[in-house]
């Protein structure tokens, strides 16, 4: 098993942190590629995050916490193939 870095992306130019506004899946959960799994609100817009990868998401961060772009919001755990 390996972990997948799920981290605050960078969505404008000039955006130096962003805001967890919601997670729309559980820690503990399994999520596919792609799903949906928090929505992210900036100064300017609201954006959905989407997983990076396919298995068992971890969640390090609490709803309504500032994060850094790059900084770590959780990790998914993936099985090795």
């Amino acid at each position: 098993m390996f972990r997948v870095r799920v981290q605050m992306p960078k969505m404008g130019m000039t955006m130096t942190e962003g805001t967890l506004a919601a997670w729309t899946k559980k820690d503990g959960d399994l999520v596919n590629e792609g799903d949906v799994i928090a929505s992210i609100e900036t100064d300017k817009i609201t954006n959905n995050l989407e997983a990076p990868a396919t298995g068992i998401l971890r969640i390090s961060v609490e709803e309504g916490t500032e994060v850094p772009v790059a900084g770590k919001l959780g990790y998914i755990e993936v099985e090795d193939e």
